[in-house]
């Protein structure tokens, strides 16, 4: 990897449908370029997947929330299992840090955040569980 592909990166990073001939104008190299370069860092797997952003309130969710989940240690691949599951749950990550495990929560309004809460909570080896519901993003997307 190398400048180059670093800029074309970052190209695709903003908007994944940015046309290679788009990018090439404004790196200053051939379309054929871009196009050959994307395609060795997908087969390099350094690009992994392209993905999509939406407005989740325009699709019906009000609320997001991040939430920290404690568990006791014998039940720990137990609730990560059940965590990959989960309905609800758009990303989930084991941490090292102040919990267990982090989700990101998508729920319709406030009545489904606390249901979906209820279970989680209801999960065998939950100790814990500390939601922090989303006001704005600042940087980034969830």
């Amino acid at each position: 990897m190398d400048k180059l592909d670093l800029k074309i990166i970052d190209f695709l990073s903003g908007n994944s449908r940015t046309p290679f001939m788009e990018i090439a104008r404004k790196l200053k190299v051939s379309e054929s370029t871009i196009r050959k370069r994307v395609s060795n860092l997908e087969k390099n797997g350094i690009i992994r997947k392209y993905s999509l952003e939406i407005d989740a309130g325009k699709v019906g969710i009000s609320n997001i929330a991040l939430i920290g989940v404690d568990v006791v240690p014998e039940k720990y691949l137990d609730v990560a299992k059940r965590l990959a599951e989960f309905d609800g749950i758009k990303y989930a990550a084991s941490t090292a840090g102040d919990h267990m495990f982090m989700i990101e929560v998508w729920a319709k309004n406030d009545d489904d955040l606390r249901s979906f809460s209820d279970k989680l909570k209801g999960l065998d080896g939950v100790t814990r569980i500390c939601p922090a519901i989303i006001k704005d993003t600042l940087k980034g997307s969830l």
